[in-house]
């Protein structure tokens, strides 16, 4: 039998083809090392002994090492995350006011294994006020405000899911001279406010607040000490309103949040402001949304 020696090659070549082609390839990761020696450090811009949380801009250098470490993925504790190759980044937190959070940092190492450590911090926010609402209330610089005495609705109350005082509103010089005399000065400080109130020893507060002050009675005026320059903490509103009836800014008083008229209340949101008004509404103690006008000195 004659046998095609080129046919015989061919077959024998292809069947060495198949076969290799249908050999497994084997895949190898290596050595799968877990990190360890983890660390992380953080830096709040601007912390010294005046501001332990910082200066405000929300800005944290984080850095974290570990030996073994191929990547880092860090947990911010604001609800965002980043996966970094090497572990130093800063991160911009953006809540006003001073908020605590808990950064958790992943070493990854070879194979997907991780270690992990965390750390909580205190990071203050500066609310960046509009520059409208910052030159109206200030003046650009200081600016002292009184009770708008001789306008309807100076004070006022009404339920708190509205936004008008549609429970009762004072007519002109009805209520005590205690609270006509108090002078409210808000002071520029750099991108913030500062506030004193001379209320002249004595401000007025209503009866479901007098507790709140330290006091009992009914409605009336009372001794208060109010001394004392208080940084105000803005930020956008959260009652529900619009910018049909709001700025939609408001401010929180430390201390005891007393600006004139006591309610019990220490946020105050800016219904309305102009260069020589302002309208402020504060949820009292007892769930009523009160309301005050100013008028400038």
């Amino acid at each position: 039998m004659k046998i095609n020696i080129k046919a015989l090659i061919t077959i024998c070549l292809a069947a060495v083809i198949i076969a290799i082609g249908c050999k497994k390839q084997e895949y190898s990761f290596g050595k799968i090392i877990t990190p360890k020696d983890l660390t992380i450090t953080t830096e709040i811009e601007g912390v010294d002994d005046t501001h332990p949380a910082g200066s405000g801009s929300g800005n944290v250098t984080i850095n974290a090492s570990a030996t073994d470490a191929i990547s880092y993925k860090v947990d911010f504790g604001d609800g965002s995350s980043k996966i970094v190759g090497e572990g130093a980044l800063v991160h911009k937190y953006t809540t006003p006011g001073t908020t605590e959070y808990t950064v958790v940092v992943n070493a990854v190492g070879t194979g997907g294994v991780t270690t992990t450590t965390t750390k909580t911090i205190t990071v203050f926010v500066a609310f960046e006020i509009p520059a409208e609402i910052l030159q109206n209330l200030t003046n650009g610089g200081s600016q002292t405000w009184v009770i708008d005495r001789l306008t309807p609705g100076h004070v006022g109350v009404g339920a708190a899911d509205t936004y008008t005082s549609n429970h009762y509103s004072a007519t002109p010089n009805q209520r005590d001279e205690c609270l006509y005399d108090d002078e409210i000065t808000f002071t520029k400080d750099g991108k913030t406010i500062n506030m004193t109130v001379d209320n002249k020893g004595q401000s007025f507060f209503i009866a479901a607040a007098t507790a709140f002050y330290g006091k009992s009675g009914g409605d009336n005026c009372y001794d208060l000490d109010v001394t004392g320059t208080k940084k105000l903490v803005f930020m956008d509103a959260t009652s529900g309103s619009t910018p049909a009836n709001s700025t939609r800014i408001q401010f929180t008083v430390p201390g005891n949040g007393l600006i004139a008229f006591g309610t019990g209340g220490s946020t105050y949101e800016l219904m309305e402001l102009t260069a020589t008004t302002f309208t402020v509404r504060t949820m009292s103690v007892d769930g009523l949304a009160w309301y005050q006008k100013f008028k400038v000195k």
